[in-house]
């Protein structure tokens, strides 16, 4: 978490801009928690998703559930980074992190070292890996 994290080939200034403009479309009339996500594949293109609420709690998706399966539905399974922010009211002033549920979604398709940058703006934000977020996660190679 201290450490510097390599961010070479990672344009962060875009993803955090794209997961703004996500948090702009937003659903979110129960809790009006809004958060934006912009996900990094490997071939460089970067998938938007944000979060999206319903009356019945247990059918709402989030922010970076939407983008992964937003990705592979069009046929991507090869990820390097992802970015999240949100707020009450789409107003962002501090760190947002994934949910538990959204980090077991990343370990199905991403190695320990996928880089999870919580963002306030461009210029203020951290970043982890997955394994720093998910200790002794539960993946495919578990199964192996």
């Amino acid at each position: 978490m201290d450490e510097k994290k390599d961010l070479s080939g990672i344009p962060v200034a875009e993803m955090i801009k794209t997961a703004a403009r996500m948090l702009g479309k937003a659903y979110t009339p129960y809790s009006n928690w809004k958060v934006g996500a912009a996900l990094l594949s490997e071939d460089g293109k970067i998938w938007g998703g944000c979060n999206i609420e319903n009356a019945s709690h247990g059918a709402c998706n989030c922010a970076e559930r939407t983008a992964f399966y937003s990705a592979i539905s069009q046929g991507e399974k090869k990820f390097k980074a992802i970015v999240v922010l949100g707020g009450k009211n789409g107003i962002v002033t501090d760190f947002c992190a994934p949910c538990g549920i959204c980090r077991q979604v990343m370990m199905e398709f991403c190695d320990e070292d996928f880089l999870v940058i919580c963002a306030i703006n461009e210029s203020d934000y951290k970043v982890f890996t997955l394994k720093e977020l998910l200790p002794f996660g539960f993946g495919p190679s578990t199964l192996s």
